[in-house]
């Protein structure tokens, strides 16, 4: 299953949608195609993105189902929008889109990196993350975020970190082994002490998360 089938099966649906940096338009396409939406907007900062989204939803833009919207992150996105969709960028980009925008009121984000940082602004704002998890398309990991504005529930550090719903994922222990062996093999490059020192911190802490799954600790 390809990246954006499985990102998809996390959406619901609602009545308009949002696609902020859409690049190919797919996961509106879908949204529309399925019959999830009744309107959907599709945004990108970039108007050559924006060509390729403009082509695959023609019929949808010339029904008038779908607008396209070239525009910085949120700023031409009604903030009554039902659903958002960020996917494909970082969670430090996701995080100063929703700071200079809003945080909608239902959410999927899928940041390509920082998961941890945006999990924590999430939080820290106010949201209820309803699936936390992990997903891969057999060549990558991707960290998946669904949530909404309805009040928010305590996250131990190790949560934050990983994700809540990553822990009791098996996906996630095969994606921790990797980074557990990638780490590794840094540790044979040159480097300050206060580096090695920190990478083996983290390796140390990963090997422990994947002795407490073995152990049935988690």
């Amino acid at each position: 299953m390809d990246r954006i089938t499985h990102l998809c099966s996390y959406l619901s649906s609602c009545n308009t949608f949002a696609d902020v940096a859409c690049d190919h338009g797919y996961v509106a396409e879908f949204m529309l195609k399925n019959g999830l939406c009744q309107s959907a907007v599709v945004s990108d900062i970039s108007a050559k993105c924006l060509k390729k989204a403009e082509l695959l939803l023609e019929d949808y833009i010339l029904s008038g189902k779908c607008r396209v919207v070239c525009c910085d992150g949120l700023k031409e996105i009604d903030r009554q929008t039902d659903l958002v969709v960020i996917a494909g960028v970082g969670g430090k980009e996701i995080i100063k889109i929703l700071s200079e925008g809003f945080i909608p009121e239902s959410f999927v984000f899928q940041p390509m990196k920082n998961a941890e940082e945006l999990r924590k602004y999430l939080i820290e704002n106010g949201c209820n993350l309803e699936k936390d998890d992990i997903f891969t398309d057999g060549k990558k990991y991707y960290f998946v975020i669904k949530g909404n504005l309805n009040g928010t529930s305590p996250y131990t550090e190790e949560q934050f970190r990983y994700g809540k719903d990553c822990l009791k994922n098996p996906v996630f222990y095969n994606y921790l082994q990797e980074e557990i062996n990638k780490k590794k093999s840094y540790l044979s490059n040159e480097m300050t002490e206060l580096s090695r020192s920190e990478l083996v911190r983290q390796i140390k802490n990963m090997e422990e998360i994947l002795k407490n799954e073995t152990d049935g600790n988690i």
